[in-house]
């Protein structure tokens, strides 16, 4: 029998590799497409629901996440669906450390604070629930992650740009790995509880060590750039996405990477993909390393993510 899965928001960054994952996995996979249909209607017969939604820009968080959320409950209680939700760090406020499902979640803001309300809602809501809990998304090149607009975005002209203190590490989530542990998931949701909150580790690493790992891809010495916070203040008045990122400034001065033991042991055999493969893939395709270097790296460290 065919699993189906229903991915919300498919041609988002989420929603694009889910479903590239699910179908590879020999899945039957649906899009929700809300011109033509009702979340209800198109979950029904879905065994799983990934939700992919997520405002664009950070744009009107505090309206759209309990509307988006409120529905996909709805869908997934009529369906009978399980529901896996990208999670973010964003609950955890600024306390430095090696963050886990039992660490306390105390966000000031008010982004980490809706997150909150957010997951307490699938979590009352009696629905199976997965929050797969990852760091900032890094896709392959050509999207709108912070790997490509931020600290890559001068790349090539000699520059890695650090959002805060370039020493302080941060969680990074490949977005391939995270849709093919979303599917492993889907496949043992039988054995899972009512709602899970499992830390996806990905890859952990601080701007200064992004440098260093991209001088020995590049086989050149690199420019470590600060992000023009002043210009952010200025226009935060008038422009959204200004101020809504300066909000979330405290994040890249809070060293911190998730926990990987409950992620390991639910799924042993798991492998991510090795950074050095993942920069390689996400670096402008007319600066694309030499694959000998890469190979290089991986060699120097063993494959390990």
């Amino acid at each position: 029998m065919t699993n189906t899965v229903l991915i919300l928001g498919k041609s988002g960054k989420i929603g694009k590799y889910a479903a590239r994952a699910f179908q590879e996995a020999g899945w039957n996979v649906r899009a929700y497409d809300r011109s033509k249909n009702d979340m209800t209607g198109a979950a029904a017969g879905a065994d799983v629901i990934v939700n992919g939604l997520n405002p664009p820009a950070y744009h009107d968080w505090a309206r759209q996440i309990p509307a988006i959320t409120k529905q996909v409950i709805a869908a997934a209680k009529a369906s009978g669906a399980m529901v896996i939700v990208p999670g973010n760090v964003y609950n955890f406020g600024e306390t430095p450390g090696v963050w886990s499902e039992n660490t306390e979640q105390n966000a000031q803001t008010r982004k980490g604070k809706i997150r909150i309300d957010m997951e307490k809602s699938y979590r009352e809501s009696g629905v199976k629930t997965v929050i797969l809990r990852a760091g900032n998304f890094i896709a392959p090149y050509g999207t709108d992650d912070v790997m490509a607009l931020v600290h890559l975005n001068a790349i090539k002209k000699g520059r890695v740009t650090a959002l805060g203190d370039p020493n302080a590490e941060q969680a990074y989530c490949y977005l391939p790995d995270w849709a093919r542990a979303a599917v492993q998931l889907a496949q043992m949701r039988d054995k899972l509880e009512t709602f899970e909150d499992i830390p996806f580790p990905g890859h952990s690493f601080s701007t200064a060590q992004l440098k260093a790992e991209l001088e020995h891809l590049l086989d050149r010495p690199l420019k470590l750039a600060r992000f023009p916070w002043i210009v952010m203040t200025l226009a935060a008045p008038f422009w959204e996405l200004a101020r809504e990122m300066k909000e979330m400034r405290g994040l890249w001065n809070t060293s911190h990477r998730l926990d990987d033991r409950k992620f390991q042991r639910l799924l042993p055999g798991f492998r991510m993909t090795p950074l050095a493969q993942v920069l390689a893939n996400t670096l402008p395709p007319e600066i694309q390393p030499d694959q000998r270097m890469v190979e290089a790296q991986l060699a120097r460290s063993g494959g390990r993510p």
